[in-house]
């Protein structure tokens, strides 16, 4: 798998991991919601919560790695400059 595809694939599970933390915030702050379905309204608004964490983790560590291998890289330049 090519890195476009995989940055690619990481934005959207980072934009859908969003829209769900989200999602399950307003239906368990809406009153109306969780009077409507009761106990089962606020399972389903903490699943919403909980795949929306799951969706956006993988992509937060993978920018990590990123960040940590750019670092690497840098100081490894600075390096051979001092010398």
């Amino acid at each position: 798998m090519s890195q476009i595809i995989m940055i690619r694939l990481l934005k959207i599970s980072i934009v859908l991991g969003l829209c769900l933390i989200v999602t399950g915030h307003a239906l368990i702050v809406s009153s109306y919601f969780t009077r409507q379905h009761g106990i089962s309204g606020i399972i389903t608004a903490a699943a919403c919560i909980a795949i929306g964490v799951l969706l956006s983790l993988p992509t937060k560590i993978y920018l990590t790695i990123l960040l940590m291998e750019a670092e690497k890289r840098y100081l490894k330049a600075h390096s051979h400059k001092h010398k």
